[in-house]
């Protein structure tokens, strides 16, 4: 990082706490869950990264768009890279035999992966979405070179790329309204195969193409009109295989019918009774023998069937089935030069069969059923040590999301992938003993006497724990002078702490499942489950997440007007509703009224609707419209029931589009109401508790307004106004106490006279205070009561503040925007922000955002006291400022905060592809013993004090003695 001569002063006038982590620190008290997403079965393999070496490496392509490397041994990943994070697409990966790459689609991007060390080989961009990809083996000359399929608008495009140049060798494209499946080949053939047809009644199609020019050979059909009805029902079509096929079924899953690609016949076979799904097994490599496994699955059983196909005739046979199992089984497919291993994994076994016969080859019971409950799908690699004598591991993924190892029937590790593609989080309090609740409030309405006798009954009956506490003593002080942790060792021993860091954190994935994690101890998962009988719809779309620490419970509520209640540490059902039964919801808001606090759900369009009147929002409500305003609502009574009444509009150009509203955060104490200056003057903040940073763009005139808004009377207290912004680029908001900063990417001038402009990432910060003089409390004066909707009499009209704001151009993009949060705002905030290129969160200091610093001279002595230093409008992001350390944290979406008891320390929590939790101290820890405080020597020293004041009390008192006697005699 380069950090020019104007930058070094700025950082030397840091304090130390710019230092985000200290060394002791790491791994103590942050946490990180590595996560690469749901494996997915078509796209995770064994491969030897180095031909010449023996150890495999397990690489997949998850649904999230992370590819990696993971160790077998240790489930420890290797190497990790996020190709898109946007797309829904699914992503296609595929290795060469004896090659030391691996090549990726996703979207419409090609790239080419060192399958050691994750480095990009070389990468291409097409237009369209990526179809499918698979490796061209040529035994000409040993070359081993891509063919990719893309979907462009009007045509379908396959193209052959170089496998170690990455240029195109040639290109087929056929201007055709079919849908193009998968590309395909054999030895001497590329099969290319669409869907041909119109909407829910199609037939396939297969173009046939000369692998050295890309020439088409030859159009075969196959089937008839109507047998597929979209893409899904075509299950399989072999990839560079001696015989590659396509499969596909009927309506009802009655037959199933292949077809071997270059001939124009099909053959049939009947499936089980009652079938619900299929899935086929095959070998992908030339030299393999052309031998197939159909796994057919039913309610209740699975069963398999194995095929072979005769190169000569291209007949297809049934060689032999495999019994008719209960339960879930995986399938997987393994190959050794030409022979062919099906191995399947259980409910109680790993079993192994080759291709040519039915006769188990190995069979080992598994001895911890937790691993292969709901095996969903599995990739195995077989080792053949003997004649008779097999190895097998297999990585499974479970229907809980998990990915885990068997090694010979052996539980290896589990890695908890579903807890990746968080989409909403909360913190939640440790509940209290129910019990313990129960009586505090009993004894909160009894007279004083019940209540005194109620309590020495209770305190006498407490005393049957108190050996059991006695007991933890020792372990409590030893941990306390040595400064580490008692870490809790189930979820039944969650308990709160002093010092407020032992939390949970209720987690809601995409993919319909809820977690809890203790913060203090590691983020480890308490519990976790899945809420299928609230979510309609995959990706689940969650719309807010609240915690109620006072019942100890969590509320989730989907986009379809599904919700679900659980208990914040067992995660156990209170309450659920399923889809369909409330109209769709937008969003929620935590509104207080006179039933107590309750999460609103707001409809689509920011329609509310009649409220009963018990339940009406005591505050006003701000919503968004479907014609792009805010609008803020009240509530009035009519009759037993509460009608929302529009109270402001907020109206953006008709050519803008809001693309960001940040709020306060429920918990924004305030310390001070001023702020001192160096003179000893004061300068006042402006503390409007109902204000919103709003943030539109217009895509036509590339420009930026951000909006400060009152949420109550919908004044607009300041805006301002960015030219040259891009709008595809995120922006992201974040507002606390009497300031806020809002990130953009856009343009920006070296000088401001000069007519040059550059783009590049900015931050611009803004500060409000009651007036422009310092000792002035502005229009207000001391008045002790201010209303928005009823502004005071001089001036007319509401109050602004005044405003001080800076921008700076920072190194690198920043996102999901934060503020640390302490118990009473006193220590300093920092803005926390995911850096989506160096993958980390920073922790920038307050005093380098400071709008206040002085522009084009030093700082004067009196500044210099109060703390500015001199403007500089670069921003290095600098690596004292990362939390993250050296970790990769990949993929955060957002950033929540929350206080501890104490004042110095608060906790951070991102969630998005990683999960990752720390705690910082913006003002330092100085409530606290830190770690290198050495409490052995203190006490050590407190120790021989006392046995020196022991030894030499005696020797003195003798010594006053004999004295005595001396001057008496």
């Amino acid at each position: 990082m380069h950090i020019s001569a104007r930058h070094l002063p700025v950082l030397l006038a840091l304090p130390a706490a710019v230092r985000a982590v200290f060394q002791d620190e790491v791994n103590h008290i942050d946490y990180h869950h590595e996560l690469l997403g749901v494996p997915l079965r078509e796209t995770t393999f064994f491969h030897r990264p180095r031909p010449d070496e023996k150890a495999s490496l397990l690489y997949t392509l998850s649904d999230l768009g992370v590819l990696g490397a993971v160790n077998p041994s240790s489930g420890a990943v290797v190497w990790r890279q996020l190709l898109n994070s946007t797309t829904e697409a699914r992503g296609n990966l595929r290795a060469a035999e004896d090659a030391n790459w691996v090549a990726s689609a996703l979207g419409s991007s090609v790239q080419s992966w060192d399958a050691l060390t994750g480095r990009n080989a070389w990468s291409l961009d097409f237009t369209g979405t990526a179809k499918d990809l698979e490796v061209l083996e040529l035994a000409a000359n040993d070359r081993k070179d891509v063919l990719v399929l893309h979907q462009e608008e009007g045509a379908t495009v396959a193209r052959r790329i170089h496998g170690s140049e990455g240029r195109v060798i040639w290109e087929f494209k056929t201007v055709t309204d079919d849908i193009p499946l998968q590309v395909s080949t054999d030895s001497e053939k590329i099969f290319v195969v669409s869907l041909h047809g119109s909407l829910l009644s199609y037939s396939l199609k297969v173009a046939v193409l000369d692998p050295l020019t890309g020439k088409r050979l030859d159009d075969i059909s196959i089937g008839t009109k109507g047998e597929v009805q979209k893409e899904e029902d075509v299950m399989f079509v072999g990839a560079n295989s001696a015989a590659p096929i396509v499969a596909w079924t009927d309506n009802a899953l009655t037959k199933l019918k292949i077809n071997v690609l270059g001939t124009k016949s099909k053959v049939e076979f009947p499936l089980l009774p009652e079938t619900t799904s299929v899935e086929i097994h095959a070998p992908h490599h030339v030299q393999s023998l052309p031998h197939f496994l159909v796994q057919s699955r039913t309610k209740l059983a699975n069963k398999a069937d194995v095929y072979h196909v005769d190169l000569k005739t291209n007949a297809v046979t049934k060689a032999y089935e495999l019994p008719l199992l209960d339960g879930q089984s995986a399938f997987s497919t393994s190959t050794t030069g030409s022979n062919v291993y099906f191995t399947r994994v259980s409910s109680d076994e790993v079993s192994i069969t080759s291709s040519l016969s039915h006769g188990v080859l190995g069979r080992w019971p598994i001895r911890d059923g937790d691993v292969n409950a709901g095996a969903l799908h599995a990739v195995s690699e077989v080792i053949k040590k003997s004649q008779d004598n097999f190895a097998v591991r297999s990585a499974i993924v479970l229907d809980s999301d998990d990915w885990a190892m068997i090694r010979n029937g052996e539980a290896g590790w589990v890695r908890p992938e579903g807890l990746s593609g968080v989409v909403a989080a909360t913190w939640a309090e440790i509940p209290e003993s129910e019990d313990l609740a129960k009586t505090l409030d009993a004894e909160a309405h009894s007279n004083p006497i019940e209540a005194y006798i109620h309590r020495v009954k209770r305190h006498i009956n407490d005393l049957q724990y108190l050996p059991a506490y006695l007991q933890t003593i020792p372990g409590r002080l030893l941990s306390s002078i040595l400064g580490t942790e008692v870490l809790q060792s189930s979820a039944s021993s969650l308990l709160r702490d002093t010092f407020g860091f032992n939390k949970l954190v209720v987690l809601a994935t995409k993919r319909g499942k809820l977690y809890g994690l203790d913060v203090a101890n590691h983020g480890r998962i308490v519990w976790s489950k899945s809420a299928k009988e609230t979510p309609s719809s995959t990706p689940w779309d969650v719309r807010a997440i609240h915690a109620d620490d006072g019942k100890g419970f969590v509320t989730v509520r989907g986009a379809n007007g599904e919700y679900i209640i659980v208990k914040a540490d067992t995660g156990k059902t209170v309450e659920s509703m399923n889809p369909g039964l409330w109209p769709p919801v937008e969003s929620a808001v935590l509104v207080d009224s006179a039933a107590g606090p309750w999460l609103l759900p707001i409809g689509t369009g920011g329609k509310i609707g009649d409220l009963p009147l018990e339940w009406a929002p005591k505050q006003v409500v701000v919503t968004q419209t479907s014609s792009n305003e805010l609008q803020g609502k009240t509530f009035e009574a009519k009759g037993e029931q509460a009608v929302e009444v529009p109270a402001w509009f907020f109206t953006t150009k008709p050519s803008q589009k809001i693309v960001n509203v940040a709020t306060r955060s429920l918990h924004d104490p305030i310390a001070s109401i001023g702020r001192v200056l160096g003179d000893r003057s004061v300068k006042y903040k402006y503390l409007n508790p109902n204000t919103l940073v709003v943030a539109a763009v217009d895509e036509s005139a590339f420009t930026l307004t951000i909006s400060l808004v009152d949420s109550v009377s919908g004044q607009i207290l300041t805006t301002s106004t960015f030219e040259g912004v891009d709008p595809a680029k995120d922006v992201s908001c974040a507002i606390a106490e009497n300031w806020f900063a809002c990130s953009y990417f856009g343009e920006y001038a070296l000088r401001e006279s000069s007519t040059q402009t550059l783009k590049g990432f900015q931050l611009v910060v803004t500060d409000l205070y009651e007036s422009e003089l310092a000792n002035d409390r502005g229009p207000l004066g001391d008045s002790v009561d201010y209303s928005s909707l009823d502004p005071i009499d001089s001036p007319s009209g509401p109050v602004v503040p005044s405003v001080v704001s800076k921008t700076y151009v920072l190194s690198g993009p920043i996102n999901s925007l934060a503020v640390t949060q302490t118990r009473q705002g006193i220590a300093t905030r920092q803005l926390l922000a995911y850096a989506p290129e160096i993958h980390g969160v920073i922790a920038i200091p307050r005093m380098i955002l400071d709008p206040r610093r002085v522009v084009g001279r030093d700082p004067v002595p009196a500044e210099a006291e109060e703390g500015l230093t001199k403007y500089s409008p670069i921003i290095e992001l600098d690596s004292r400022w990362l939390i993250t350390h050296e970790r990769d944290v990949l993929g955060v979406d957002k950033i929540i905060t929350a206080p501890a008891i104490l004042e110095s320390t608060s906790l951070v929590f991102g969630y998005g592809i990683d999960v990752f939790g720390t705690r910082v101290t913006p003002s330092m820890a100085f409530d606290v013993l830190g770690k290198g405080f050495n409490k052995v020597t203190l006490i050590g020293t407190v120790v021989a004090l006392t046995a020196g004041v022991l030894a030499l009390g005696p020797m003195v008192r003798r010594k006053q003695i004999n004295m005595r006697w001396q001057s008496s005699t």
